[in-house]
């Protein structure tokens, strides 16, 4: 199967069903599928031809979701742009892929002249919600209008649908190369694991442009679902929606439930309808689940464990897993879960061998999700791709029940004094204290230790707590090697990756510049 699929099948079993809101615009899969056909018919005619580039820069909405659908159906691979990167970081990906044809809103149109210039762009297509477009740009709604609908590319599910660039945090970004067969592999996956069909109502509040915000485009288009698009996450807006809608389904990470949870009015809402809160990008930590399971006690939460390279997905934790865990075996939260179906997930050590339980090493994943890898770049592909298996960056361990629990990033191991340091464990310590609102552990340079554990701390507003009082908080909850040695209090927020995960390094380079050592 081939992405076009999922959008017949929506269009097959649910033609007058609504399948897109986006602000007072509503529009039924019957509306959509005929849209799609004729963007497509309109990228054809404005020169892209099967096998070419489609880039976007755009915050969501009910034309970017078009869009994810009519680059394949053109035959075109599409290429979603980071919107926080700036444009020199997005040229880059614009001039890796060779893309002539840019789709863009009114919230990145400073950028297109330096994007236009560098990359050498032929076509600018107008997304935004002004009636007329930009000099020098054609508007989506005149390309769509002015093409007749063309039938879907023909193809195999081995056929590039799109590249994600990676958000770069640790050195240049690469391009993800994922197929029609990772997307629909991920949709079925997802369909064998959480509850959604025709009357399933999903809130995007993660980008577009980022894996998992696409994976609800393509899972829920498969059961003709409705799609409701939120340019950005705000906490007061995502609470109406869902009651206004009747949401069903969302995706969040932590940091978004933890700011929802705080959020004022939450308990006046009716949010009954929520059947499926999909989290990920990050641990949570167990405070905040138990304050979520408290707080939202209508919601079932799946967390999802992939990267973009798996297309997101590879490994959850079913609401019954977290059910059966709540009642039988509490610790099992602190797990990712187990591989999801046609997928495998193994640890190994530094020489690619297999580990046996309860063993940390690194994570692998293999199975239909899995990118066919790193656009231009083989080296990198072989790598990450060594003897079958993803190699994700991450360490962990299986338990004997298989399990996948994720102790940190392998370079985010600290080594204090000879001893190895996974920081989710020391934040999931400091997370404990009442007055803990966000935190993040790092290893810092230090003369005697080499590294020393450092938290970076945010507080709930009003609440007070010590340096001295919060290390000696965690002496409480874990061995006193890894206790932070130094507390630094910060407003807040922390940095965070488009995918919501705090970005440590930003916290890090501070205390490196200049050392002989980065690690």
């Amino acid at each position: 199967m081939r992405v076009n699929d999922l959008l017949d099948a929506a269009r097959d079993t649910n033609p007058d069903g609504i399948a897109t809101v986006f602000g007072e615009r509503r529009r039924t899969w019957r509306e959509v599928h005929e849209r799609v056909s004729r963007l497509a018919a309109g990228l054809r005619a404005a020169g892209v031809r099967p096998g070419d580039p489609v880039a976007v820069l755009a915050v969501n909405s009910d034309r970017y979701l078009e869009a994810h659908l009519a680059a394949p159906w053109a035959g075109a691979v599409l290429v979603p742009l980071n919107i926080r990167w700036n444009a020199q970081e997005n040229l880059f990906a614009l001039n890796d892929f060779g893309v002539s044809v840019l789709l863009v809103d009114d919230a990145f149109l400073d950028q297109v002249p330096q994007l236009r210039d560098g990359a050498g762009l032929t076509t600018l297509i107008y997304i935004g919600e002004h009636g007329q477009a930009p000099d020098g740009m054609r508007h989506y709604e005149d390309l769509v209008a002015s093409a007749e609908p063309m039938p879907a590319a023909p193809g195999t599910a081995d056929d590039p649908y799109v590249v994600f660039y990676t958000s770069g945090t640790t050195g240049q970004s690469k391009g993800v190369a994922l197929t029609h067969g990772n997307a629909v592999a991920t949709a079925e996956a997802f369909r064998a694991t959480i509850d959604v069909g025709p009357d399933s109502v999903h809130l995007h509040v993660l980008g577009l442009f980022h894996v998992g915000g696409s994976q609800p485009v393509w899972y829920i288009t498969a059961v003709g679902g409705t799609h409701v698009l939120h340019e950005k996450y705000v906490p007061a807006d995502v609470l109406a929606t869902i009651e206004n809608e009747s949401v069903t389904n969302t995706v969040l990470v932590p940091t978004m439930i933890n700011a929802l949870l705080t959020e004022p009015g939450l308990a006046d809402r009716d949010l009954s309808s929520m059947r499926t809160c999909v989290y990920g990008g990050s641990p949570m930590p167990r405070q905040i689940l138990d304050r979520a399971i408290e707080g939202l006690p209508d919601w079932g939460f799946h967390q999802i464990y992939g990267m973009t390279e798996s297309s997101g997905y590879g490994v959850c934790l079913t609401w019954n897993d977290h059910l059966t865990a709540l009642r039988d075996d509490p610790e099992r939260l602190k797990s990712a879960g187990r591989a999801v179906p046609g997928a495998d997930v193994g640890v190994v050590d530094p020489d690619d061998r297999m580990l046996g339980a309860g063993e940390i090493g690194q994570i692998v994943l293999r199975g239909p999700t899995v990118m066919t890898g790193y656009h231009g770049n083989p080296t990198a592909t072989e790598q990450t791709l060594a003897n079958g298996w993803l190699h994700t960056g991450d360490a962990g361990y299986l338990d004997d029940a298989g399990f996948l629990y994720v102790s940190d990033r392998v370079k985010d191991m600290i080594i204090t004094g000879g001893e190895n340091v996974f920081s989710v464990d020391v934040e999931r310590a400091i997370y404990t204290h009442p007055a803990v609102h966000e935190c993040a552990v790092i290893g810092i340079p230090d003369p005697t230790w080499v590294e020393a554990v450092h938290a970076v701390v945010v507080l709930r507003d009003g609440a007070r707590v010590s340096e001295a009082e919060l290390i000696e908080h965690c002496r409480t909850q874990i061995g006193g090697y890894k206790c932070p040695r130094s507390v630094e209090f910060v407003a807040g927020p922390l940095p965070t990756t488009p995918s919501g995960k705090i970005r440590k390094n930003v916290l890090r380079d501070p205390w490196w510049t200049g050392q002989d050592r980065q690690i």
